[in-house]
């Protein structure tokens, strides 16, 4: 058996392994096995593969960001949401897709939120995993993996780092302590705060930042979260048969939801089909 690698932690597996604040009830624990220890399965990685409408227009929102500043003069051109959206590709995409995420390029081209700052980094989303931070401390050591949508300087001279939503999904604070974590290694030279911003409600989330102390208890936990769901791919690894016992389930209505409930033995949206 293959040398499993160093643990690794990132905001994902966070939310893999514990809820959000008031979501306890439709935590599912199988959902991380799925994706992080079965992953390589050719049924869970067809499931994996799948694109879902929100997934698109989150990625060609954050697509079309970078559009408009890569092309700036597109932000002053009445015809600029109409170039961003053949760089796109856009006609390609599902009606509900297409109409989405033209109100999107519309707002940010009427409102754009970065036009005039100091950018330091604007990704287009689809560039796959950053290259990991190694965090390597006397009690702990495992890489961090942190990708990050926008970072600019702000005239104070802090560091910015913007996250961008779209959909109707809650902004999970824990993204940006991950974030402030990274920035801490990748610019210590600056302090750092963080935000969101729905692109698709230009909504505004509260400034996060956090003192050294802080900082120092989040990296703690992210080494816990690290250590533990390694222990967890090595016991399966030991006895794959055990598969619901290291990674239990939690069946529910929620069960609808998950990208995994044609093969879930353990689904009730699943059983339900099957009365």
């Amino acid at each position: 058996m293959s040398t499993p690698e160093r643990p690794f932690a990132s905001y994902h597996l966070w939310s893999l392994i514990a809820p959000a604040s008031g979501q306890q009830r439709w935590h599912c624990q199988m959902r991380r096995g799925y994706i992080k220890a079965r992953q390589h399965e050719p049924q869970v990685r067809a499931l994996l593969t799948k694109v879902t409408s929100s997934q698109r227009i989150g990625l060609l929102a954050q697509k079309g960001v970078y559009e408009f500043h890569h092309h700036r003069y597109l932000l002053n051109q009445s015809d600029g949401v109409e170039k961003v959206a053949e760089l796109l590709r856009l006609s390609n995409s599902p009606s509900e897709v297409q109409q989405r995420v033209l109100q999107i390029l519309k707002k940010y081209h009427d409102k754009p939120l970065l036009s005039g700052k100091r950018i330091v980094l604007l990704t287009r989303g689809d560039e796959g995993f950053p290259k990991p931070i190694l965090i390597d401390q006397k009690h702990y050591c495992f890489r961090l993996y942190a990708a990050m949508d926008c970072i600019f300087i702000e005239s104070s001279g802090n560091l910015h780092i913007l996250d961008f939503k779209t959909g109707k999904s809650a902004f999970d604070r824990r993204q940006a302590l991950v974030y402030l974590l990274a920035a801490r290694y990748l610019y210590p030279r600056h302090k750092a705060i963080a935000s969101f911003y729905n692109l698709e409600f230009s909504k505004k989330s509260e400034l996060i930042s956090v003192t050294k102390s802080e900082l120092d208890l989040i990296e703690l936990e992210l080494a816990s979260i690290a250590q533990k769901h390694q222990q967890d791919l090595q016991k399966y690894q030991q006895q794959t048969q055990k598969f619901s016992q290291i990674f239990p389930p939690n069946p529910g209505y929620h069960c609808r939801f998950c990208p995994f409930n044609s093969i879930c033995e353990f689904s009730a949206f699943k059983a339900s089909q099957t009365v």
